[in-house]
């Protein structure tokens, strides 16, 4: 799991919003569509946020999830280290395209790396790519560039 300092400025803005001191305009995120799917995702886009990803949640919604967007392609891996939650991973090329899934155990070190060069990773609950029927080969709209 990874995290970001976007991940660390939304939990201020929550922290803010909590105590009644500022606007939701700052906790947008965005929005994901593979095939008839739509994931609402937080994104960890700094070295920061990739390194802490999702880190001590106990609670993802099943439409909810976190990209990782990586600056240059390559081959990074993921593991779940502090991890609780049951995670899905999908590994998506520079075109958008899914080109690996793994499924990652909560709490353990086990590198998960994609087989070809990625530009984007998009992790969910475990079995949410299963369960929804998105295969290796879907399109992913809605990516940053």
């Amino acid at each position: 799991m990874r995290c970001s300092a976007s991940r660390a400025r939304r939990f201020r803005t929550l922290v803010l919003l909590l105590a009644g001191g500022a606007s939701a305009a700052g906790a947008a995120q965005p929005t994901l569509h593979i095939g008839a799917h739509a994931f609402h995702v937080e994104v960890a886009d700094t070295p920061a946020a990739r390194a802490r990803g999702l880190m001590g949640r106990t609670h993802l919604a099943a439409d909810a999830g976190m990209l990782f967007v990586f600056e240059h392609a390559g081959r990074p891996c993921f593991w779940m280290r502090d991890t609780p939650l049951p995670l899905s991973v999908a590994f998506i090329d520079e075109a958008g395209r899914v080109v690996g899934l793994a499924d990652m155990q909560p709490r353990t070190e086990t590198p998960h790396c994609p087989g070809s060069d990625i530009r984007y990773a998009l992790e969910v609950r475990q079995g949410e790519f299963q369960r929804r029927g998105i295969p290796v080969g879907a399109s992913v709209g809605g990516l940053p560039r």
